[in-house]
């Protein structure tokens, strides 16, 4: 079965390669492909790491090739990947589970402005805030959906939906699959007037909650809904300055059958400062909050308050080392509080530096033996270099050094917390025709 689970995706793909083949003369084929290799050492990075513990590190890599064919009033996209840790696998394997597709849709083009993509796909909007394709982690993440869009100018209007099971069946059965709604039903409109951009969006997401007995069997299960919906972008361009915030609301059920009444709200205004425009050498300042609401650990009504950023490329936000909203660390929570300072330095076209400052506090009250402790979580440092050595590969090298205080080491449950946390990576990234030449940055 591992097998045939492993040649799926190959079969897949060149099943589109001798489609575009057999036509060539109707449309144009395209073959491309990326490769990213990223060597780790964590040491405190996702969750603080303790005086018992020895740091973490290995070298992981993504590998992933694209078939596009184009007509005139369709486009065929798949593309499969291989995600892997250096030494996983025995050198003389068969066979093994790493690789997948990780997008295969079909698009119809209606006319100019209308169009309907079916099928695995990215979903990517509003800087990843909410909806993301996950490019920092490597196996990223795409959506089983339907997406209608309609574009004209600077008008935009996306509105589509998912529905997912586990598996064909003759009845209906329970949804098992991990970090996965049951049904989703998107709506995203966006309008630009000069420099002003404003996005509005409707989010209903659909979780399975199901019981289980004695044994261990499903004997039921329902889904319940809660709407995420707001103004994802809000932003004005004007020469050098850029001002721009955004607002989430969170209302409706969460799995549990709990209230839902959270939000997520930030702002920043960012200046850019040209040094030598022939060489492109340029300096960049970004002030900026964000609060994500929480729920109170003294909190005694059935409200859940802890905002959930569900389907976002969250490694960009909340400070480089994850310890907020990402990999489902940090969900109901007492929330989160960010203040950062961001600067980017570019010396010439092909280099940036960047460094990064978040001053971290809980959104709502933390107790310790029933007396409320100091809301501040800490101080993340984020230094990035990234360099673009040809067309094709880019490096980028990250530093990150966390100073937690005691508030952020009870709620992580570490009692006895290493002196020094601290995260570095080096990562080379092979990306010939792609626009976004390194991962996971935010500036």
């Amino acid at each position: 079965m591992r097998t045939c689970t492993a040649r799926l995706p190959i079969a897949l793909l060149l099943a589109v390669l001798l489609l575009a083949s057999a036509a060539p003369l109707f449309g144009q084929f395209t073959v491309g492909g990326q490769i990213l290799q990223r060597s780790d050492f964590r040491n405190g990075y996702g969750k603080l790491i303790d005086t018992t513990q020895s740091p973490a590190v290995f070298i992981g890599h993504r590998a992933r090739i694209h078939a596009l064919y184009t007509h005139e009033k369709v486009r065929l996209h798949v593309s499969v990947q291989d995600v892997r840790t250096w030494g996983n696998t025995e050198q003389t394997k068969a066979t093994d589970a790493f690789l997948s597709v990780h997008e295969a849709w079909a698009e119809i083009l209606f006319n100019a402005h209308w169009n309907l993509k079916l099928g695995r796909q990215e979903l990517t909007y509003d800087e990843a805030r909410f909806l993301g394709n996950l490019d920092w982690a490597l196996q990223a993440r795409a959506h089983d959906f339907a997406l209608l869009r309609y574009e004209k100018g600077a008008t935009k209007v996306h509105v589509g939906g998912g529905y997912n099971v586990g598996a064909e069946s003759l009845a209906q059965q329970a949804y098992a699959v991990q970090n996965q709604y049951k049904d989703a039903q998107f709506l995203r409109a966006e309008q630009r007037w000069g420099g002003f951009t404003i996005s509005a969006m409707l989010w209903n997401n659909g979780l399975e909650q199901q019981t289980i007995d004695s044994t261990g069997a499903v004997v039921s299960y329902i889904t319940r809904h809660s709407q995420t919906f707001g103004l994802p972008t809000l932003r004005y361009e004007r020469g050098r300055f850029t001002v721009g915030g955004f607002f989430y609301a969170q209302a409706g059920k969460d799995r549990t059958n709990r209230d839902l009444e959270a939000y997520d709200a930030g702002a920043s205004a960012s200046y850019a400062l040209p040094l030598d425009s022939a060489r492109g050498s340029a300096l960049r300042f970004t002030l900026g909050a964000e609060l994500l609401s929480g729920t109170a650990q003294n909190a005694t009504d059935n409200v859940n308050r802890s905002y959930n950023p569900f389907y976002g490329t969250n490694h960009a936000w909340n400070g480089y080392m994850d310890y907020f909203y990402v990999g489902g660390r940090w969900g109901s929570s007492v929330g989160l509080m960010d203040a950062h300072l961001r600067l980017r330095y570019d010396p010439g076209k092909r280099t940036f530096i960047s460094l990064n400052v978040h001053d971290f506090q809980a959104a709502a009250e933390v107790l310790r033996n029933g007396e409320k402790m100091d809301r501040r979580l800490g101080t993340e440092l984020d230094f990035t270099v990234g360099h673009l050595l040809n067309e094709v590969v880019s490096l980028q090298f990250g530093y990150s050094h966390m100073l937690p205080t005691e508030t952020m080491e009870r709620l992580q449950g570490v009692a006895a917390p290493a002196s020094v946390q601290n995260w570095a990576y080096l990562a080379i990234l092979y990306r010939p025709n792609m626009k976004n030449r390194f991962a996971g940055l935010k500036f």
